[in-house]
């Protein structure tokens, strides 16, 4: 299936490219804010839990956990309080999509807390942002108190009865803050180590209180549902596999993230089920220099590598999970032409999990540490062909999805090695023979670093 990208109406993205875009007078003069009137007085709490049901929305966060099963989730007729929690640590590498909402257009964010809050009977919500974005934090705290002083947060929005407060806080510059649960940890104060589930945060959350996390973009497409109706959100995307029971569909817009060896990397909108080659040629201008992509990062670099043959592949919650990836995660691609090595894009992705690694698994924590020291000895030319093996070990036997993590940093930690060597094991061997000549073939221990005053290359 593909869809004719060039030809779609931005809606997440409608406002971003007017002058003070940032702001309530043009957010309200695009229609901003219809949404939340119409909700507070139409509609019941239990009325927007229904629509959002009803289109089908799965969060945008990576997951694609379906938004209104994870919001029924919580205790029915609970005395309170129940959190929202919204999750900005955008810090997958390559991902830049809740940065632009953020800057250009946060009333959006703003309407869509707000709505889901409501929905969930939430009376605090609380903004998780990621440090290393000033800009974003200085407009997301502008149009909230801009909301304050419209009437749209505080005591009794608009008349309606319900009371909301909104605060921002702003993360230290963690990867595994991502995970919902190391975020509710940081948030009250503490070490940012992932809880073990469950009890699950619908349940027993911030403060030991139930609460639901979403993402940014999850919170802008709730707007649109409420202000467009299921139906117009079901129309759009890919919908359920009649002949797959589980298969709940990938509905409605989603922005994508192009970054790396493309002639206009940025931000885009198009319907979800677009493939990766029209994502690279039709919205990025297709690869530069008039190359060709060797491999791309679906959706951060979390999900492991696609390789040149799969790029036909839809970029749908389904689509790459067919060719080994670990999921869409959060769209946004990373293309490497065919100059790029694949032994330059091993070795950074393993020193980046090594990096920000929390360290309360062990598997992780050693697993993530022994394949950088890995990679840095095959980057210095003493690399065996056995280490691959010992790589592919590693990538197998770490993560969730094996049941040896709390969270899911150490998933995303192997996807990469997993995929890079069983798509271009040919290119590892290759350069691991040529490095080193007279060694590669070795298979008695060596040690994991090498250099001649002992220290790491």
């Amino acid at each position: 299936m593909s869809f004719p990208v060039l030809n779609y109406e931005p809606v997440l993205l409608a406002n971003i490219h007017k002058e003070n875009s940032h702001t309530l007078a043009v957010y309200e003069a695009a229609g901003g804010y219809r949404a939340l009137r119409k909700a507070m007085k139409e509609m019941k709490p239990d009325d927007v839990l229904a629509t959002v049901r009803a289109a089908g929305l799965r969060g945008r966060g990576g997951a694609g956990f379906p938004t209104a099963l994870k919001w029924s989730f919580l205790p029915k007729d609970h005395p309170g309080p129940i959190y929202l929690c919204v999750n900005a640590d955008e810090s997958e590498p390559g991902t830049i999509v809740n940065r632009v909402q953020m800057e250009e257009d946060p009333h959006q964010i703003v309407e869509g807390i707000i709505l889901s809050a409501y929905a969930t009977k939430s009376t605090t919500a609380y903004f998780y942002i990621r440090y290393e974005y000033p800009l974003s934090c200085q407009r997301m705290q502008a149009a909230i108190d801009e909301a304050y002083a419209a009437g749209f947060l505080g005591k009794n929005i608009l008349g309606s009865g319900y009371s909301l407060d909104l605060f921002i806080h702003r993360g230290a510059g963690a990867y595994v803050c991502g995970e919902e649960t190391g975020l509710i940890e940081s948030l009250e104060g503490k070490r940012a180590w992932p809880r073990i589930k469950p009890p699950f945060p619908a349940v027993e959350g911030l403060f030991r209180k139930p609460t639901v996390v979403n993402n940014v973009e999850t919170m802008a497409c709730v707007v649109h549902i409420i202000d467009r109706g299921a139906e117009w959100f079901r129309s759009i995307g890919v919908p359920p596999n009649p002949q797959d029971p589980r298969d709940v569909g990938s509905l409605g817009p989603k922005l994508f993230g192009i970054s790396g060896h493309v002639n206009k990397p940025g931000c885009y909108e198009a319907p979800l089920g677009i493939t990766a080659r029209q994502a690279i040629d039709e919205l990025a201008g297709g690869v530069w220099k008039g190359r060709k992509a060797k491999a791309v990062i679906p959706g951060g670099l979390s999900t492991g590598l696609m390789s040149y043959d799969e790029l036909d592949t839809p970029l749908d919650f389904a689509g790459p999970l067919k060719v080994g990836c670990l999921g869409l995660g959060t769209a946004c691609l990373i293309v490497m032409d065919e100059t790029y090595s694949m032994v330059d894009f091993l070795y950074n992705s393993c020193r980046f999990y090594a990096h920000e690694s929390c360290g309360q698994c062990t598997p992780c924590r050693e697993g993530t540490h022994w394949s950088m020291m890995i990679m840095e000895r095959i980057k210095a030319g003493k690399g065996r062909l056995i280490d691959l093996e010992y790589l592919a070990e590693i990538g197998n036997t770490i993560g969730i999805i094996p049941g040896t993590t709390i969270c899911g940093l150490a998933d995303g930690a192997a996807w990469p090695i997993k995929t890079c060597i069983r798509k271009f094991r040919g290119e590892l061997e290759d350069y691991i023979k040529r490095t080193n000549p007279t060694g590669y073939a070795v298979e008695v221990a060596v040690p994991a670093l090498t250099g001649t005053n002992g220290k790491p290359h």
